[in-house]
């Protein structure tokens, strides 16, 4: 056998086969470890932590006991914490070990979060009998179960009013969506048909149309609305009596006592005397509290459903829009332009346009879609409404055009080369057997060229699912719990502002006073983002499989 020398070994391209196999595998292992921290890190807060019960000793001071949860813990130097004022012993160390505990009880510590010196944490205790409080606000309360009250009478104590509690739980919540139910739908049903009923009016007086009939018709249907809204505003106030019927008194780790409306709580549970099966399924129960409700407390609690509607519902308006745009263009381009010096200079333009910075579409969309097109619109079509703005105002509809044109290079420039990778005399046979150029391209040529329309759509949905800059501009807002489908006419609405799932991320991330509750669901919201992109482009995927196995005899 022959010796291979080092040169010979270069010269073969073995180093570069290696070498791109290196790179590819640390992509790939930076990709997935990426992912996997982004999933310890949110996924790991939905898990129900154990209360800690300790008293906090700083040397010279006097003791402060404290109950909350340990969310993480680090190693600082020891110099560094002398110097921010804290009387670290010197044991001979360099570090010290400080835990960032989670105290809850804002409304009566101020804050949730602390950082506590580890050695300090005294008597440390993990009492089955603490109870966690979730509350709609004010956040968690961390402590002891004194009494349960019924119209300010208490009704049971101790541990004896633990499993009233959670009868009376369950009844709260099922009061509290009844109050949604009626304030969404009905109430919700009335105060559209009042707008409506006031549109139609003004549209007949600025028409001159306005008859004593049909103010006689207006003035009816107004007071058949009132009667009905006074009705379910007594079924609202007879509601909110009962769901604030009953209370709880807890008692922190200092003896304060705080009574809580249970109208005001969402659950109730004992971490410390949870089995792995109970926390499991209190694990899921808040995962599908995350994805189907939602958000609350300055977005740092509660879940991202609205968030989740609005960028699929966008993304999928997108996809509707940009793809015949772009492959009509493509089409003209390869099958219909004359090839010369302006066909290469618009394909130069529309390959420039695919680098343009995602801000500059925003700002466009502003000025041309808002405000021109919208602006005309209201004008012409909305009239009555004015000056409120109709379609002249950041909505759904402006943010997926806006997105359409970020991405309409990408389907022009995927489409142009499936259309150019179909053979020539394919198309010469269809015209030889009597078809026209049209039923060639659309019987011959459009059906091979499908699965590069949809390379270039899953491309499409790539790039524009996680873009942020132009949509701040454009429709999408910090809180928009309203989806913008509902039962009222025309049922999608186009012009009502949405939530973004890469802007609450943002917004999370950012603008949030409570950096440390909010930290966890920048990690969870980025994960279901990759999670949502994923599932449209593995359905765009699948689509575009099927079509290659559909015409793969026609293209051999």
């Amino acid at each position: 056998m022959s010796k291979v020398t080092p040169l010979a070994w270069l010269r073969s391209g073995a180093p570069g086969v290696w070498l791109s196999a290196g790179a590819v595998s640390v992509a790939v292992i930076m990709t997935l470890g990426l992912l996997a921290l982004i999933a310890i890190r949110g996924l790991g807060h939905f898990w129900p932590a154990d209360l800690l019960q300790a008293t906090y000793q700083v040397p010279g001071q006097a003791p402060v006991a404290l109950i909350g949860e340990v969310v993480e813990q680090e190693q600082a130097p020891r110099a560094r914490l002398r110097g921010a004022g804290l009387p670290l012993n010197d044991d001979g160390s360099t570090l010290a070990t400080r835990a960032l505990i989670k105290l809850g009880n804002r409304d009566l510590n101020g804050n949730d979060f602390n950082w506590v010196i580890d050695e300090w944490l005294v008597d440390r205790q993990f009492p089955p009998q603490l109870v966690t409080l979730e509350r709609r606000e004010w956040g968690n309360f961390y402590g002891s179960l004194i009494n349960l009250k019924e119209a300010g009478l208490v009704i049971a104590e101790g541990e004896g009013a633990w499993a009233p509690l959670q009868a009376r739980l369950a009844r709260a919540e099922e009061l509290s969506r009844q109050l949604e139910q009626l304030e969404k739908n009905d109430v919700g049903g009335i105060n559209h048909s009042l707008e409506r009923l006031r549109l139609q009016n003004r549209q007949l007086e600025l028409s001159g149309k306005l008859t004593a009939t049909a103010q006689a018709d207006f003035a009816a249907e107004r007071s058949a609305l009132a009667a009905r809204y006074q009705g379910l505003e007594a079924q609202l106030d007879d509601l909110r009596r009962q769901a604030e019927r009953d209370s709880v008194t807890l008692s922190d780790a200092q003896g304060r006592q705080v009574e809580v409306s249970l109208a005001n709580v969402l659950r109730a549970y004992r971490p410390n005397a949870m089995g792995w099966a109970e926390k499991t399924a209190f694990y899921f129960s808040k995962l599908w509290e995350f994805l189907s409700t939602e958000p609350r407390e300055a977005n740092t609690e509660g879940g991202v459903f609205p968030a989740i509607f609005g960028t699929v519902m966008m993304t999928l308006i997108m996809a509707v829009v940009v793809t015949p745009f772009g492959v009509l263009a493509a089409v003209y381009l390869r099958e219909y332009a004359r090839q010369g010096w302006m066909t290469r200079l618009i394909r130069i333009a529309v390959n420039n346009l695919a680098g343009v910075p995602a801000i500059v579409y925003g700002v466009f969309g502003l000025g041309f879609f808002v405000y021109v097109l919208g602006g005309s619109l209201d004008r012409l079509f909305f009239a009555q409404a004015l000056p409120a703005p109709t379609l002249g105002t950041p909505g759904l509809l402006w943010a997926s055009l806006t997105l359409s044109l970020l991405a309409v290079p990408v389907v022009i420039v995927a489409t142009e080369e499936g259309l150019a990778r179909i053979p020539r005399s394919l198309r010469e046979g269809s015209l030889a057997l009597g078809a026209t150029k049209a039923q060639t391209l659309w019987k011959i040529v459009l059906p091979m060229a499908s699965p590069a329309m949809m390379t270039g759509l899953i491309l499409a949905i790539a790039r524009a699912a996680g873009e942020v800059a132009p949509l701040m501009l454009v429709g999408v807002v910090k809180l928009a719990p309203a989806l913008p489908v509902d039962g009222n006419y025309p049922y999608l609405h186009l012009d009502q502002k949405i939530m973004h799932l890469g802007f609450h991320i943002y917004d999370v991330g950012f603008q949030s006073p409570n950096v440390e509750a909010a930290r966890p669901l920048v990690y969870a919201t980025a994960l279901l983002l990759v999670v949502v992109i994923g599932l449209l482009n593995l359905s765009a995927v699948a689509i575009r499989n099927h079509l290659r196995e559909k015409y793969r005899a026609l293209d051999t």
